[in-house]
């Protein structure tokens, strides 16, 4: 039999955040984290150079159904489960209150790493793309603390400023990736236009494994739709549209920006220009089809998508800080909300010290921003994303079967339990793949990988503990949350 669980919030009112985001805001704040111009210029390439060619499109199109079904019962369950604890809630819920806290600091592992891989490669493109231009050559890591600084007090603020920021550089960001992708069908591409790279032989053609973890990674940061639960203006309706639209939106303009990017090179001849130069691939594409000057739009856009990848980023995890404050599983600070802002205030203070103490670690360290930085955290993130959306869909079947809720087989069960399967071959894909990935072979691989089952033991070690030593917060590790 189930125990009852009771959601009645406890928390007061100045630790409990609120806002009226629609699905608009929240879509904009999770596409922007996705960075749509970032994935067609940075992963793109390199999916078609050592994943699958001309095939990687469709590595796109099969990520996005495998989220679909995964948000079918994320959606299902944030109505049942009226928390902004997102992930770890969910899991805690379904899976028990030790493997909520694991996921919870798995939840911590993902987003850290991420950011600290963006704003790598951030510092990087800023430094070199002002040096082009005559400024002088300083070290990647100076522009990337002035990033975080810049972050940290967008954050700081009301969550709608963050919003409208990220709103504005979105809409730039995906007109101009529109406007390049436009101009190539227009003109035909250089081999006419077809729909080979959308067909099993072609996908099948290279390394199709590479190709589907690259894709994947793109989608980073859909998820983080639930954590708004609290500041959405109608959460039962506005959480479920705004993660569909979310998978939605990213699944049609990656898959369309990337056929057009094929296209504008042919099938046969764009594995030798990703060849030849993966980095300049989408500046060379923008030269060719929209003039030099809107090949130098895009350059500023990409650095515009690459920061508000790192605002929505910190958003989220500051969320996540926070109503981990709120239950005691990270100090009670945490989770107190700014009286004029409405923002978790003091959690962003705490993330944005922390991204700059690794990060200047990182530097002393003398770690390359792009292929140690970049790629080893990167690495991290997605292989933990995705080992934190399974468990999640595992907990979805697991929650409802326990409370066991009449005819709502698709929801709770069908479609969870078919994501549950795709991410799991996805996970697997990735492990096998991961030396690839990062380089250096195994041993690297495997200190890197061994990240995420360390932060989820972590989470269970200490919600077992808390069980034990303080039963009164135990029992609110996931009812209180609210």
């Amino acid at each position: 039999m189930a125990t009852e669980v009771s959601l009645a919030p406890v928390s007061t009112d100045n630790r409990k955040l609120s806002g009226s985001l629609g699905v608009g805001g929240i879509v904009f704040m999770v596409v922007a984290a996705a960075a749509p111009l970032t994935v067609i210029g940075g992963a793109a390439p390199l999916g078609i150079l050592i994943g699958d060619g001309a095939g990687y499109p469709l590595n796109f199109v099969i990520s996005a159904v495998i989220l679909l079904l995964f948000s079918v019962g994320l959606a299902a369950m944030s109505r049942a489960v009226p928390k902004p604890g997102a992930f770890f809630t969910y899991i805690g819920y379904g899976l028990g209150r030790p493997m909520g806290v694991g996921g919870a600091w798995l939840a911590l592992l993902t987003y850290t790493t991420v950011q600290l891989a963006v704003y790598g490669y951030l510092g990087f493109s800023i430094n070199l793309t002002l040096t082009t231009l005559g400024a002088p050559d300083l070290p990647w890591w100076l522009y990337s603390l002035a990033m975080i600084a810049v972050v940290g007090i967008l954050g700081y603020r009301d969550v709608h400023l963050s919003a409208k920021v990220l709103g504005v550089f979105l809409i730039a960001e995906v007109g101009v990736t529109l406007a390049l992708s436009g101009s190539i069908m227009f003109r035909g591409g250089a081999e006419g236009l077809s729909l080979v790279p959308f067909t099993i032989p072609a996908w099948s053609s290279g390394s199709p494994g590479i190709g589907l973890m690259m894709a994947f990674a793109g989608f980073i940061g859909f998820e983080s739709t639930a954590i708004f639960r609290d500041e959405a203006k109608d959460p039962d309706k506005t959480i479920p549209r705004a993660t569909y639209a979310a998978v939605i939106v990213i699944g049609l303009l990656y898959s369309f920006a990337s056929w057009a990017l094929v296209m504008a090179w042919g099938p046969s001849k764009v594995l030798d220009v990703a060849a030849a130069d993966p980095g300049g691939m989408l500046m060379a594409t923008a030269n060719a089809y929209l003039g030099v000057v809107g090949a130098t739009v895009m350059q500023g856009l990409l650095l515009t998508s690459l920061f508000a990848c790192v605002l929505s980023f910190h958003n989220v995890l500051t969320r996540y800080q926070h109503a981990m404050g709120n239950v005691g599983l990270l100090p009670a600070k945490l989770g107190v909300v700014h009286g004029s802002h409405g923002s978790p205030a003091f959690s962003s203070l705490v993330q944005t010290a922390t991204a700059a103490a690794i990060l200047v670690i990182l530097a002393v360290l003398g770690l390359d921003p792009v292929m140690q930085v970049f790629t080893w955290f990167s690495g991290i993130t997605t292989i933990a994303i995705v080992v934190l959306m399974a468990l999640t869909s595992v907990a979805v079947v697991a929650h409802f079967a326990k409370i066991n809720i009449p005819g709502t087989a698709w929801s709770t069960r069908i479609a969870p339990g078919i994501s549950t399967l795709g991410l799991i071959a996805v996970a697997g894909v990735i492990v096998a793949y991961f030396p690839d990935l990062v380089g250096g072979g195994w041993g690297l691989a495997g200190s890197l990988l061994a990240t995420v089952p360390l932060f989820i033991g972590i989470g269970v070690v200490q919600g077992l503990r808390l069980r034990k030593s303080k039963p009164e917060v135990y029992a609110n590790v996931i009812d209180s949350i609210s």
